[in-house]
């Protein structure tokens, strides 16, 4: 759910086996871990490349934003498990007139209509949802790659990262490597039945490689750009890391 948390943690923890890690902790050491072992370009790369996060390089190392995530059977599915927290409440929109709007750096500016969406290939996967709060929910999710719709769009060869804005005002940003994951879809199923509002309907980001706070509900619009913004996520501008891997 892109809307969460509701309250901001200083030191969010995620399960790492049946110990409880805190997640910026283990970054750093496993980071430091790198840098020592003869990564010695990322080090440079991390002092250079002031005008992104500093844990980008050494996240994309830790987590492969390509390599696929072990799916789940349909019978693992828990209903149940996947809780709605809100941001500013459930927006209003009319599936009639909605449109996603795919712009930025991009040849080919884009207005798609959820019959549009819908007429693009179909994916699906049940993969494991985690909250940074500490709870996490096995879900089916459906709709289309986030691939799909840049081959539509045609960004710059420049463009490294990508924000979705949402109808609520809620706001995110993604580098593109790990928007070009083949398990990252804008999703309008849940569990094999079409989204509902309170989950993000029409359209939400889904992926098994990022904590629940990037994956954004209520998605309006796609922005490609070679370069971030000030504002680079509603959680991350008070504090919240950036990349966000798992």
């Amino acid at each position: 759910m892109s809307q969460e948390p509701e309250q901001k943690q200083s030191n969010p923890e995620i399960k790492f086996d049946d110990d409880i890690v805190p997640r910026r902790r283990f970054l750093t050491l496993a980071g430091a871990g790198l840098l020592t072992i003869g990564f010695g370009s990322l080090a440079e790369g991390l002092v250079g490349g002031l005008s992104e996060p500093f844990n980008q390089q050494v996240e994309s190392l830790i987590f492969q934003p390509q390599q696929p995530v072990p799916e789940f059977p349909i019978s693992a599915i828990e209903p149940d498990k996947l809780i709605v927290n809100s941001f500013r409440g459930t927006p209003a929109i009319e599936p009639a007139s909605y449109r996603l709007i795919l712009d930025g750096e991009v040849s080919r500016p884009s207005s798609l209509s959820i019959n549009d969406l819908q007429n693009l290939p179909f994916a699906s996967m049940v993969v494991r949802h985690v909250c940074v709060e500490g709870w996490a929910a096995i879900v089916q999710w459906g709709g289309v790659r986030l691939r799909d719709l840049i081959a539509i769009a045609q960004p710059s060869s420049q463009v490294k990262y990508v924000y979705f804005y949402s109808a609520d005002g809620y706001y995110e940003s993604w580098d593109i490597d790990s928007v070009m994951h083949p398990q990252t879809l804008m999703a309008y199923q849940k569990n094999g039945l079409p989204l509902t509002p309170d989950y993000g309907a029409p359209l939400r980001l889904a992926s098994p490689i990022k904590l629940g706070y990037k994956l954004s509900k209520w998605v309006t619009r796609i922005e490609f750009k070679s370069e971030l913004s000030e504002k680079r996520g509603y959680w991350e501008d008070l504090g919240y890391e950036w990349y966000a891997g798992l």
